[in-house]
């Protein structure tokens, strides 16, 4: 399991962030690749590391960004797709994806995550 929970709530309270301030970007299964959508709260989705954080929050409220992986692996080998490589096609999109999601980081940390919504997702 992806124990993202811990960090996230001990980096909170060290630097004593708000969690409106808070932005958890991750990968999407759910999502085609490439496809960003971000979200002001919302359910795990089947995410071990969104789950882990909700349980060391006791709350899911707090912004997210996924970034869409797709789902093109075989049944019981999600781990094997998650973790495996690049396609050529991904490999050459890559960067304009990482390039839009940075973008979008920067908005939220600047202009607040309803504009950054508004002009963001797509």
């Amino acid at each position: 399991m992806n124990r993202s929970g811990k960090a996230v709530r001990y980096w909170l309270e060290k630097r004593k962030v708000e969690q409106e301030n808070l932005l958890v970007i991750l990968d999407d299964l759910n999502l085609e690749f490439g496809k960003q959508r971000l979200r002001p709260k919302g359910s795990d989705g089947g995410h071990n590391g969104l789950k882990d954080i909700d349980a060391m929050l006791g709350n899911n409220n707090y912004a997210r960004l996924r970034i869409g992986i797709g789902n093109q692996y075989d049944k019981g080998r999600q781990v094997d797709f998650v973790l495996g490589k690049w396609n050529a096609q991904e490999q050459e999109t890559l960067p304009n994806i990482i390039d839009y999601a940075a973008e979008t980081a920067k908005s939220f940390g600047t202009i607040g995550l309803s504009l950054t919504m508004t002009s963001r997702n797509k």
